[in-house]
Parts: C-alpha cells; structure tokens; sequence
C-alpha cells in the first residue's frame, strides 16, 4: 500500500521519476487499475454528468474503457506519427496513473456554500486541467518523446475518445 501511496503522490506531483518508475514496472498493473477505477469512482460520487445515471458496476466499466481506449489511440498516434518508442502496456500503466487528480472529483459531492453546480464546476476545469497535464508528462515519459509532441499526442487522441465516448454515453 506504501508503494500506491507514493506513486499516486509522484503523479499528483508530476514527478517524472514516479512515472518511469510505473513504465518500467509490469508489476504495477495492479495499481493502474485501483487508480483508475478510483478515479471513476469520485468522479460518480463527485457529480460527473458524463456519470450521472449509471450504477457503480457501469461506473467502472466505462472508467475502464475510458482509460483503455485513450491509451490505445495515444499508443497509437505517439508510436505511429510521432516515433515514441512504448509498447501499450507502458502507455496503460503511466496514463492510469496520470488520473489521480480525477480523485479530488469527489470533493465536488460535498455541500458547498454558494451554488453546488458553480463549485463543482470550478472545480472540474481544475481537475482536467491538472489531469491533461498529467497525462502530457506520462506520455513524454512512456513515449521517450518531447513535450510538444507529447502534447499533441494526448491532444489528437481526445478527438477519437470523445468519438468512440459518444457513442458508448
């Protein structure tokens, strides 16, 4: 559990070491997985309305494909157009990681003062953002490639995620 701790701390951080640490480890598939199904977990919780209306099993399910589809195209673009050198598995475990921040979606079930949907609004362009670049900095790592092309890599992947997330949601 210290191990999870730590890392999700690194992510949380951008740490560029906590993310080659989780590309070099297959072992850490475990942990890819609680992250990103945690992650969906507060984002339901927290009031996600692409979440709203599904049960909990569905919750992760879609965290899952989620997570799945957008490292398959990031795998793909990053490998393909742009010569990053990872193989999927890597691409899996630093993008699972790179969701920690989607935790702190469920502070957006807490009772704020002021408007509820103002709050957690706030504080879902914050999250995203801060996910985004996460994301960046596990795609530069995973791929070997720089940060514009990292960049580009996770911005040309969202186009077919959002497509493919369409159509599941």
């Amino acid at each position: 559990m210290g191990t999870l701790i730590r890392r999700l701390k690194g992510a949380l951080l951008l740490d560029v070491e906590t993310f080659e640490e989780v590309e070099h480890d297959p072992s850490a598939m475990g942990q890819a997985v609680l992250v990103v199904l945690l992650a969906a977990l507060a984002e339901a919780v927290g009031g996600n309305p692409t979440m709203e209306g599904y049960g909990f099993t569905s919750v992760f399910a879609l965290g899952l494909v989620r997570w799945a589809l957008w490292s398959a195209i990031t795998w793909f673009i990053g490998t393909r157009v742009f010569g990053g050198t990872a193989d999927w598995g890597e691409l899996l475990r630093t993008i699972a990681f790179a969701q920690a921040p989607a935790l702190f979606m469920v502070l957006g079930g807490i009772p704020w003062i002021g408007s509820q949907e103002v709050a957690a609004s706030i504080l879902g362009a914050v999250v995203y953002a801060w996910l985004l670049v996460a994301v960046i900095v596990a795609i530069r790592q995973a791929l070997d490639v720089s940060t514009i092309r990292a960049l580009l890599t996770a911005l040309l992947g969202l186009a077919p995620h959002g497509f493919f997330m369409a159509l599941f949601l």
